[in-house]
Parts: structure tokens; C-alpha cells; sequence
């Protein structure tokens, strides 16, 4: 008898819910109309609270109420009907603030289709990402601000799209948007076009319409237990699904406000966030582990002191893996400014599931299972052995509002209680699939049960239910297959940067190559460049070796370590372990100081063998005589 199937309420509802204040979550059809009766209701109340960054230290709050969001989205879709988008895809490319607030609900109000974009800068990898978004939705209209226009259409044009409409949308923003009317917009319209991180593939857009987001609203609402009540507070990217779903979109539709601060001011100085969590009343909000951790990390005892995190009922936790003694040592470093560890609050989500899917249970503590480690790299939740290496999952709550089943992702057949296999969920979240590819909207989100059930969409994420609880232990297309044991990728990162203090704080990615006909491990990480000289380096590479060896019993012949800032991340910060590879293969990440066994060597280095590497790189600083792990320069 395959494991258990399990059919969550239906996420989209016609009787509205209700807030504590009595009045109407949405009865709407479509998010256009959620905002307009905002604006009825809510007119003068704060939508959104940005913190700009004070030069010489701290912030400095812009309001925007919900009557200034509606007028401005008025008059912005009167400017848009007049260039033809209705119905058309419209790239969003704003600094974070409330600019892009209002472009977004201009979209809406237009009847547009809004793609929220991160600006195209100088970055190589931002560069590249927000041209393949041009290319995808063969937009002949883009919005941005007047102080980012010159640039964009300087973009434009260099992009070869010197004809694609460059409109600045804080110009005759306060013109009267009495010509407006509401647009034709239906349940199954597209809201918009949400962009994946692309953490193992290229960016692809997520097609999510009105009826998906507000199903998702409602989902959010019951996992979260949120009401008009709560304030959200985040500094997440507002192109980011997390960011803008949960953290700008929620809120608007529970008639509350969001508090927002840009991601660099949060990177910069972690303890911003933290402080407006007590100047704001913030309730909920939250952002990935790594945040985590740098708040740990980079907040200090007298910066503790002042601090007040006591209003803080959920600290979400999610999109990427979740660690344990991230939550520990978060819970433990803050307890002091008032943070209760009960709102600690790991949940799991994708962009193609619009966003929530399941959640941990408001005011309980987050819940995790140790198991064996041996056990889980076949597949299976097996209770710890005595002295025997073991692994602590963390839960990300029940799945409610799904249809959850847990899958052999070869076979297609559900796999029996307790055993590890691909997520897939149904239910009226799921997003349309994705924008000019059918082909792999069909394999996505048209999935087939070996039983007969269809219109699953295939997460792409390893995980495993434990009674009503799923847990998420990895990515399908980054695991690691060695010997016939499974290795998540995670788990050896973890283990490098925890328990090697001169990596501690960096980033690192691990994945496989074949070479010498066989897989072999490649641990690349960051290091830190205090310790970049030749004999500090080969001890360190001797080290990780030695580490993962011991930890993982697999080898690792092969150590890259690069300087920081090599390794490329998505959005929200999570390892590009897929495009890193790729690179890795083409030579195109090269290492401080680096061990690679003959085969691989010969692989990713074929010139440096023919040619010899003191040829290649003239400056090469040369090992000791005698010295066989690797290559300094």
C-alpha cells in the first residue's frame, strides 16, 4: 500500500474571511479589486513604511498611504493604456522603495502584466539575469524611475532594444487619474510574471493570475494566523518571491502596512532590521537562513542592549534549507531583547506554488527530527543508532491547503511513509506554468501519478512527511549520488564552513563531476584573504579534505578555494551550485589555491596541462619543491 495521500481544504473560497477588526479579508475577484476597496476603506492609513538610509547612520521613514497608492496607480494606467500594455508584460526596474509599489499596482490597474525585475547595474550576473527577463517577455515597454531612466534606456539600446518604451513613472505622477476605468479583468487574467531565482536552472517566469494569488493569500493567512493586526517588516528584494508575495502583497490584502527596508542597508548593517522590528511594532517577518545567521554573527552585545524584539511573533524562516543551530543560536543570542523562541518559524514555499505551502503552528515550537544519517542517504527516516554519525531535519509545517503527495521522481509512484522522494502539491495556488514554454509547463506543473492522479506540480525539492509534518531535506537536481548513497550538497557546505574556522562566514559549493570514469567531488568555498598565502592555503585544503573525508566517508580530491565574492548566488542568497558547476567545467572558476585530482585536472584545465600553467599565468607564485596538492597564485 503506497504512503498516505493527503487532500488539503481548497485554498480559493467566495465567503471572504475576517480580521479581528470585523472587517472583509477579500470577497474579491482579482487583486485590482482588493486594492481599490483598500483605498475605500483605508484611505489614509499607511501601505507602506520605507526606511531609507541615512548617510551618516540610521533611517529615515517615507510613507505611503493607501489613498496615495491608488492614485498613483490610477494615473500611471491611464499612461499605460495609452502605450498598448493592457495585456502586455511590463518590466518593473526600481531601487527598493515605494516607487515600485505603485508601478505594480499601476500594472494591476491597467490590466498589465506586472514582472517585478532588479535593476540591471553593473553586476555581470544581475546584467545577465534582468536581459534574459527582456528577451523572455519580449517587453516593448519597461517602467523605472527618472533617476534610473538614463541608464535603463542606455541599457536598452546597447541590449539592442533601442525600441522598447523606457517610461519614467514618477513624472507627472499627481496628474488626474479621473480618465481611468477599471480594466476588464477576470479571476484567470495574469496578475504577473514572477522570475525564479534560478538557483539550478535559467530564470523562467512563473505565470501567476488573480485566482492564484488570492488563493494564496487565504492559504497565508491560515498558516500564518495573520490578521489587519499584524505589521510585516522585511528587507527582502520586492522581485524576490518571499519579498514581494509576503512581505508587500500580504499585507495590502489583510489592510495592514509593511515596513521595508532596501537588502544593502540590511547587508550592511543586519541590526537595522532588528531595530525596526521594536520602533514598528513589526509582527511578522522574516527572510532565508543565511540572515539569520549574519544576525548572529554581526550584532553586537551593545547593539543587543538596545535592541526589542518582543512584538515579534513569527521570525519565517524559508527559501532555502533550514538549519537547527541556526534557530538555536538565534534564539539564544536574542532571547535577551525579548525574542521568544516559539516564534521562531521555519515554512516552505515556491514560486510556482505562487508562494506558501506549508507552515509550522503559530505560537508552538518549531519542530525537528534527528535521524540516522546512514539511513537518509538511502532514502530513509530511520531512528538514530548508537554512536552512529546522525542528521536533525527541521519541519516546515503541515501542508493545508495542497494536495501533497511524496514521489519516486523516476517512476512517478508515491513512495510508502517515512521515505524520502519529490514534493508535489496541487491545489488553486499553483501558478499557470511557465510564460512561453510549454513544454516544460507540461512536465512541471501537469505531473501524473503512477495512479492515475494528475495536474501535480513537481517542486523539484526532496522531502518527506512524518505524520502531518513535512520536512524538505534537498534539491532533486543538486543531490549527490556516490556509491548509491544520497549526499545533499547542504550538509557537506555546513559541516566545512562550521567546523573550519578560517571558512567560517564565507560561502561554499559542493557538487560533482565526472572524470577518470567516475563522479568525483568538488568542494569550492570562499576564503577569506588574510589567509592567502601558499602554505596557510595548503593546510587548509589538507583540512577540508581530512573534514569531509571523515564526516561523509567519501574523498575529496578535489579543493578549490577562490576569493570572496566568487561564488554566485540567487536572490535571496542562496548557492548557484548548478551554474557553478557549469563554470567549474568550463575553466571559468579558478582558484586561489586549489586541488584537483589528475583526471579532473585535465578536465577543467586541459591548456594549463599542454601548455604548463607558468605559460598561462606569468605572476604564478610557485609551491616549495616537493609540494604535490595544488596550485597557488
Amino acid at each position: 500500500m503506497p504512503g498516505r495521500w493527503r487532500e488539503g481544504r481548497r485554498a480559493f473560497r467566495c465567503c471572504p474571511g475576517r480580521g479581528r477588526r470585523g472587517q472583509t479579508l477579500t470577497g474579491s475577484a482579482t487583486f485590482t479589486d482588493v486594492l481599490r476597496e483598500r483605498a475605500a476603506h483605508l484611505s489614509g492609513r499607511d501601505a507602506l513604511v520605507f526606511l531609507h538610509e541615512r548617510p551618516g547612520g540610521g533611517t529615515e521613514a517615507e510613507h505611503l498611504t493607501y489613498g496615495e497608492l491608488d492614485r498613483a496607480a490610477r494615473s500611471l494606467a491611464v499612461r499605460l493604456r495609452e502605450h498598448g500594455a493592457q495585456g502586455q508584460p511590463v518590466p518593473l526596474l526600481y531601487p527598493p522603495g515605494p516607487g515600485f509599489l505603485k508601478a505594480f499596482a499601476g500594472c494591476l490597474y491597467a490590466g498589465a502584466i506586472a514582472v517585478p525585475a532588479p535593476l540591471p547595474g553593473d553586476r555581470g550576473e544581475r546584467l545577465q539575469r534582468v536581459s534574459g527577463i527582456l528577451r523572455d517577455t519580449g517587453a516593448q515597454l519597461v517602467l523605472t524611475d527618472s533617476a534610473h531612466a538614463p541608464d535603463v534606456s542606455l541599457w536598452l539600446a546597447m541590449a539592442g532594444r533601442g525600441e522598447t518604451v523606457c517610461l519614467a513613472t514618477d513624472v507627472d505622477e499627481a496628474a488626474a487619474a479621473d480618465p481611468w476605468q477599471p480594466p476588464a479583468t477576470g479571476p484567470d487574467d495574469l496578475a504577473f510574471l514572477q522570475y525564479t531565482s534560478g538557483s539550478t536552472s535559467q530564470p523562467r517566469g512563473v505565470m501567476v493570475s488573480h485566482r492564484n494569488l488570492i488563493a494564496n493569500m487565504e492559504a497565508m493567512r491560515r498558516v500564518l494566523g495573520s490578521t489587519a493586526d499584524d505589521v510585516f517588516g522585511s528587507w527582502l528584494p520586492h522581485y524576490h518571491d518571499m519579498g514581494l508575495i509576503c512581505h508587500l502583497l500580504h499585507p495590502l490584502w489583510l489592510g495592514t502596512r509593511a515596513v521595508q527596508m532596501a537588502p544593502h542597508s540590511f547587508i550592511k548593517r543586519p541590526v537595522r532590521w532588528l531595530r525596526s522590528i521594536g520602533e514598528y511594532g513589526v509582527t511578522i517577518g522574516g527572510g532565508p537562513n543565511f540572515s539569520y545567521d549574519l544576525c548572529v554573527r554581526r550584532t553586537t552585545d551593545e547593539q543587543l542592549a538596545g535592541l526589542d524584539l518582543s512584538s515579534w511573533r513569527l521570525a519565517i524562516n524559508g527559501a532555502e534549507p533550514v538549519r537547527p543551530t541556526t534557530l538555536e543560536a538565534f534564539a539564544d543570542r536574542f532571547a535577551p531583547a525579548g525574542l521568544r523562541r516559539e516564534a521562531l518559524y521555519p515554512a516552505y514555499g515556491l514560486a510556482e506554488a505562487t508562494l506558501v505551502v506549508s507552515g509550522g503552528r503559530p505560537g508552538e515550537p518549531f519542530r525537528t527530527r534527528t535521524v540516522d544519517a546512514a539511513g537518509l542517504e538511502y532514502d530513509e527516516l530511520r531512528p538514530p543508532r548508537p554512536g552512529q554519525p546522525v542528521r536533525t531535519l527541521v519541519g516546515s509545517g503541515a501542508v493545508r491547503d495542497f494536495a501533497v503527495r511524496i514521489v519516486d521522481p523516476v517512476t512517478g509512484g508515491e513512495v510508502p511513509d517515512g521515505r524520502v522522494g519529490e514534493i508535489w502539491v496541487r491545489g488553486d495556488s499553483v501558478a499557470q506554468g511557465y510564460w512561453r514554454r510549454p513544454a516544460e509547463t507540461a512536465r512541471t506543473f501537469h505531473a501524473v501519478v503512477d495512479d492515475g492522479e494528475s495536474d501535480f506540480l513537481r517542486t523539484g525539492d526532496l522531502g518527506v512527511l512524518d505524520g502531518d509534518e513535512l520536512y524538505v531535506t534537498g534539491r532533486l537536481k543538486e543531490l549527490i549520488i556516490l556509491g548509491g548513497r544520497n549526499i545533499y550538497p547542504q550538509d557537506v557546505e555546513w559541516a566545512v564552513r562550521e567546523r573550519e574556522p578560517a571558512l567560517a562566514g564565507a560561502h561554499g559549493a559542493v557538487f560533482t563531476v565526472e572524470a577518470g570514469n567516475r563522479e568525483q567531488l568538488v568542494v569550492v568555498h570562499e576564503v577569506r584573504t588574510e589567509t592567502a598565502d601558499w602554505d596557510r592555503l595548503r593546510e587548509l585544503a589538507r583540512r577540508v579534505q581530512i573534514l569531509v573525508g571523515q564526516d561523509f566517508d567519501v574523498p575529496a580530491g578535489n579543493v578549490v578555494l577562490v576569493r570572496p565574492g566568487t561564488l554566485r548566488r540567487t536572490t535571496s542568497g542562496k548557492i548557484q551550485r548548478t551554474l557553478i558547476r557549469r563554470l567549474f567545467l568550463e575553466g571559468g572558476v579558478v582558484g586561489s589555491y586549489e586541488v584537483l585530482d589528475p583526471a579532473v585536472r585535465a578536465l577543467v584545465r586541459p591548456r594549463h596541462e599542454l601548455l604548463g600553467e607558468d605559460l598561462l599565468r606569468p605572476s604564478v607564485h610557485l609551491p616549495p619543491a616537493g609540494a604535490d596538492l595544488g596550485t597557488a597564485w
